[in-house]
């Protein structure tokens, strides 16, 4: 698939929010799978105070090894906070030079120990809403173009247009509730993920998938699946077997 055409189906499945099982935490997922997939980049990670005050990280359900290192520093200081806080873009900073930032004191040393490079970041925001940010970060020897930049910043656009529209049209108290419990649900998936892993003797990732592509199959929520294998060591059957996703349709999502 060329790049111009995953672009395109990314902003399509960026504005794909008022299906009636739209699932918030596979949507934010889904959203740092292209981003790597597109801009080459190590990690990519959600960083939302939506709703509340605090940032926390719903998305990737599945963060490398060297993300979860920097993840929960990463809230507190560094370019997704300076992003949140001010609405605005932060270019892509060499981490060997990062400790001339203020407040990325923690956040650099720890990011340079799990090899990352450069890290930048685009706020998630709507005019004057803005409801966090998007970190990327890099582990070659440049940095991030100008023109993935910009377009990482129109994909996080997008998302938050997603998300706030959702919000809008729909019972906010639904798509609140899984907002506020993304962080706990990230967790969930986790333990699910290595608990099926190791009941089926196959990798960390291709659990991920199978449970991702079992709840897009069957319009289910990713944390229902998840909560179904911890609970039962296996994954749930549908609801029922009406408007089943087209398998093609699940392929091209991932």
């Amino acid at each position: 698939m060329s790049r111009e055409r995953k672009i395109a189906e990314t902003f399509v499945e960026l504005a794909d929010t008022l299906v009636a099982e739209f699932d918030v935490i596979d949507f934010l997922h889904q959203l740092t799978v292209r981003c790597r997939d597109i801009f080459a980049v190590a990690d990519v990670a959600v960083l939302l105070a939506y709703p509340g005050p605090q940032l926390y990280s719903p998305a990737p359900c599945d963060p490398s090894p060297a993300l979860s290192k920097v993840l929960e520093l990463a809230l507190t200081g560094g370019p997704g906070l300076d992003a949140y806080r001010t609405s605005a873009a932060v270019s892509p900073g060499n981490l060997a030079h990062a400790h001339e930032h203020v407040g990325w004191q923690d956040f650099t040393p720890l990011a340079r120990e799990a090899g990352y490079t450069y890290a930048s970041a685009v706020p998630l925001r709507l005019r004057e809403e803005t409801i966090g940010s998007l970190l990327l970060l890099r582990a070659t020897d440049s940095p991030l173009p100008a023109d993935d930049f910009a377009l990482a910043q129109a994909f996080a656009d997008a998302a938050t247009i997603g998300l706030l529209h959702a919000r809008s049209v729909r019972h906010s108290e639904t798509l609140n509730e899984q907002l506020s419990t993304a962080l706990h649900s990230r967790v969930t998936i986790e333990q699910a993920k290595g608990f099926f892993a190791a009941q089926r003797n196959v990798s960390l990732d291709d659990a991920f998938t199978t449970m991702r592509r079992h709840a897009r199959h069957h319009r289910l929520l990713l944390t229902d699946v998840a909560r179904h294998v911890v609970g039962t060591g296996g994954l749930p059957e549908p609801p029922s077997a009406s408007s089943p996703r087209c398998p093609a349709e699940d392929a091209s999502n991932e």
